[in-house]
């Protein structure tokens, strides 16, 4: 097995979980594909930073509903390093809108981004992997609530829901072609709420957990880390969450 590992992380330009999860891999020593959609600019930054550090990295474009661009963008991964050893599901669009706002065009957003992006990712790396002796590890990225989803969020959950299933759909379709390629999902809750959220809706997130404060984005890596050291575990879906999925403070 080569002494270099890779990794490519969706939705690792800007400065979110998915750039944290890429800072916990290059600390591992990876090399490192960071993609983007649109943050071009904070993309090759963190390029130049990892390069400082003597992390090999380069930043590839994709819109991940297109299946050509995400093709393209193994392939530019396979062609640069030689292999992919590691794929996190970072990428994902998060807004809220009431119900009686929200229209076919939404919901296509939402499955486009969140749930066609994943699964096409998880297609075609997993596929790539397969190919190898060594496999690899898929991490997707779904979200506590999809079991008890709360208000004005009901595209963004209908897209979410659909990862758990997916990431145990691609833990059989991969793991029967070749053992050693794995596929697990993490299940975060309120880590790194978006600095414009409400502090009202700020207040009641942190809240409901039972640690009672905001999730680091290094939990989530931490998870990520253990579902790739731990080549016992495929198919599961581990909450990240601070007890939100299991405590019902409103009941």
């Amino acid at each position: 097995m080569p002494n270099r590992q890779i990794a490519l992380v969706t939705g690792s330009g800007k400065r979110r979980v998915g750039a944290h999860v890429a800072d916990a891999l290059a600390e591992r020593g990876y090399a490192l594909a960071i993609h983007y959609r649109t943050s071009g600019d904070e993309a090759a930054a963190a390029v130049e930073r990892y390069q400082r550090q003597g992390v090999e990295a380069i930043a590839l474009p994709a819109d991940l509903g297109d299946e050509a661009a995400v093709r393209e963008l193994i392939r530019a991964t396979l062609d640069r390093f030689g292999r992919l050893d590691v794929l996190v599901n970072c990428a994902a669009t998060w807004s809220s809108k009431p119900l009686e706002d929200v229209t076919a065009a939404d919901v296509r957003q939402f499955f486009d981004i969140n749930t066609l992006g994943t699964f096409l990712c998880t297609q075609h790396a997993g596929l790539a992997m397969v190919k190898q002796p060594e496999g690899g590890s898929i991490i997707t990225v779904g979200d506590w609530a999809t079991h008890r989803p709360y208000l004005n969020y009901a595209a963004y959950f209908a897209s979410k829901g659909a990862i758990p299933t997916l990431t145990r759909v691609m833990a059989v379709e991969l793991g029967t072609r070749n053992p050693a390629v794995r596929v697990n999902c993490i299940l975060p809750g309120p880590v790194m709420l978006p600095p414009d959220l409400p502090e009202a809706e700020k207040r009641q997130a942190i809240d409901a957990t039972l640690v009672k404060r905001e999730g680091r984005p290094e939990n989530i890596a931490q998870a990520v880390m253990f579902l790739i050291d731990n080549d016992f575990v495929t198919g599961v879906c581990i909450p990240v969450d601070g007890g939100r999925s299991i405590y019902a403070p409103d009941s």
